[in-house]
């Protein structure tokens, strides 16, 4: 297995999930692709019980995760899972189930993923029940998918326990009765980011692209979230990993530009017709800290 898969269990489950730009989903009813997963090197697997599953498939898609991420396994793997909404007949047993494994010693469960989140109340009580069944703590990531969940973003980042927000843009957009092109969702988009930095957690992952063939569309995608502040992507496909981690590395140019800034650092003086000032110069440090070339 390759990604995070393969670090120590010592790594705290939510800081695994905060420091992640790459998050892929796998169908929790095919057990036979978990590894699979883990192996086209995301930062984070999220096994799906929810959308990807059809309703007569949930249980045993519960009962697969749970076995996966047991502690007898060997090496257990290491996943988030996302839930069954709260206002759903599966949500109960997705979370009692969870958190008997969260109980046992090596377990490989990194947090939950909770759709359709909007309800502040609903999710301080996730988040307490998730708390009190692990130490460290697990991962708790509220996907927000309405006008309601955008409105309350920042009343749901501020809750303790919340490691960072995820963005759903296809239901979102359903949900407002829009079209679902990109422009639409900018407001929604700016509110996610500034909720997060507002209450000081990590920056939040992007709703995934619906393409799967046109990797062009897949990197635009990408790079209109990273510019938005984003700080990672959801992913739906194997083959959307490794372009949505080029899209958030400082490629040469980036490196460049931001080795020229720090160069001219300390008095008055331009780049490419730029000033140099502290935003600048901030900047330029966090581009080469992103690629490992800080000074």
């Amino acid at each position: 297995m390759s990604g995070r898969n393969v670090l120590s269990a010592a790594v705290a489950p939510a800081d695994v999930t905060a420091s992640g730009i790459t998050a892929l989903f796998v169908p929790g009813d095919r057990p036979e692709r978990f590894k699979k997963a883990a192996a086209a090197g995301p930062d984070m697997v999220i096994i799906d019980l929810e959308d990807a599953v059809a309703p007569a498939a949930k249980p045993a898609a519960l009962s697969a995760a749970v076995t996966v991420l047991t502690p007898d396994q060997g090496t257990p793997f290491r996943s988030l899972v996302r839930v069954n909404a709260a206002d759903s007949c599966y949500y109960s047993d997705d979370i009692d189930q969870l958190l008997d494994l969260a109980r046992e010693p090596g377990h490989g469960l990194l947090g939950v993923m909770l759709p359709k989140a909007e309800e502040p109340e609903v999710i301080e009580h996730l988040a307490k029940r998730l708390q009190s069944a692990s130490a460290p703590s697990l991962a708790l990531v509220p996907l927000v998918e309405s006008a309601r969940g955008v409105v309350n973003a920042l009343s749901i980042a501020r809750i303790p326990g919340v490691t960072r927000l995820a963005f759903g843009a296809i239901d979102y957009a359903l949900d407002i009765n829009a079209s679902g092109q990109e422009r639409v969702l900018d407001y929604a988009r700016a509110a996610l980011v500034n909720a997060s930095r507002a209450a000081g957690i990590a920056g939040p992952l992007d709703s995934p692209s619906m393409n799967i063939k046109d990797l062009v569309k897949v990197a635009g995608s990408t790079r209109l979230g990273r510019d938005f502040g984003f700080a990672g992507k959801l992913c739906i496909h194997p083959a959307q990993v490794p372009v949505v981690r080029a899209e958030f590395t400082p490629n040469d140019a980036d490196v460049a530009w931001a080795k020229s800034v720090l160069d001219a650092e300390g008095g008055a003086a331009q780049v490419d017709g730029q000033m140099v000032d502290r935003p600048v110069t901030e900047r330029a440090h966090r581009i080469l800290r992103r690629a490992g070339h800080d000074r």
